[in-house]
């Protein structure tokens, strides 16, 4: 076991600070591995394991290349559920898991729900789970992100319809909905410099940003799609982008919608926005 974690630590030294470094240790052992926690807590002598070892090497050959560890392990949790995810998709994010949380605490106990750029579905899919009686659809623009939110509804018993649908094309019809529900591109270019390397280099551009004279381009086009498509007193929740909070509120007004409530995240920032038809 000793060999094992000296390896993790020499091939990722400098990558990770101690706490994040002890969880990547665990969850290469634990997980990718199959060692059982006796032996990763006590130390155990592992049996020499050519398989093993040959796995081990390549997911620390990606993570010293900066590949994020969800997209080693080939999965993240999420709200209680586990989804696969990859290039193809965004890695699933706290911030979002109280977003899909408001959205099911405010739930009646059926009724219709659009989820809009639903990426590995992870919202979706949990909002599927938690609400059994609810119509859940999701939308998205990548074929490959929505094979695997095609996935991932399967890996976790619900039956969400998947769709591909370019919202910024979207004709505007009436579709009686009770819940919009979107977490869009949403970073601005002038953010990048901020950004860790791991998702710059490997999450999907596509569903990151947006350019900085145009920020609310996605939340926009949604809140008027929202007008016709949302029934009377139905319900528009975003995740958002923090710099954006008072702008977005402004609009959504403007577009005729009330009762706009902006909530914090976990970090004490306006994350996410919800508003009324």
């Amino acid at each position: 076991m000793n060999k094992v974690l000296a390896s993790i630590d020499k091939a990722l030294a400098g990558l990770y600070d101690t706490a994040e470094l002890e969880s990547v240790k665990k969850a290469l052992c634990l997980e990718l591995l199959g060692i059982n926690r006796i032996s990763y807590y006590t130390k155990d002598v592992l049996a020499p394991d050519a398989e093993r070892d040959g796995r081990l090497g390549n997911a620390l050959s990606r993570l010293a290349k900066g590949v994020p560890l969800q997209y080693v392990l080939g999965y993240s949790p999420f709200c209680g559920l586990n989804f696969k995810v990859d290039g193809r998709v965004l890695i699933p994010r706290p911030e979002t898991a109280e977003l899909v949380d408001w959205v099911a605490a405010d739930a009646r106990e059926s009724g219709s729900l659009l989820d809009i750029g639903t990426g590995s579905g992870c919202i979706a899919v949990t909002l599927a789970h938690r609400l059994p009686h609810w119509k859940v659809t999701g939308w998205d623009v990548s074929d490959g992100a929505l094979e695997v939110a095609r996935e991932n509804s399967l890996l976790n018993g619900t039956d969400v319809e998947f769709s591909k649908v370019d919202i910024l094309s979207a004709p505007a019809l009436e579709y009686g909905l009770d819940v919009i529900v979107s977490n869009p591109p949403y970073v601005m270019e002038q953010e990048k410099s901020d950004m860790e390397n791991r998702v710059l280099c490997y999450e999907p551009h596509l569903a990151l940003f947006v350019e900085d004279d145009d920020a609310l381009l996605f939340y926009r086009t949604i809140a008027k799609f929202g007008r016709n498509a949302l029934s009377k007193g139905g319900s528009l929740y975003f995740e958002i982008n923090p710099l954006k909070a008072s702008a977005m509120e402004e609009m959504l007004v403007s577009y005729g919608y009330h009762d706009v409530e902006i909530r914090l995240d976990i970090f004490g920032k306006e994350r996410m926005i919800k508003a009324i038809l």
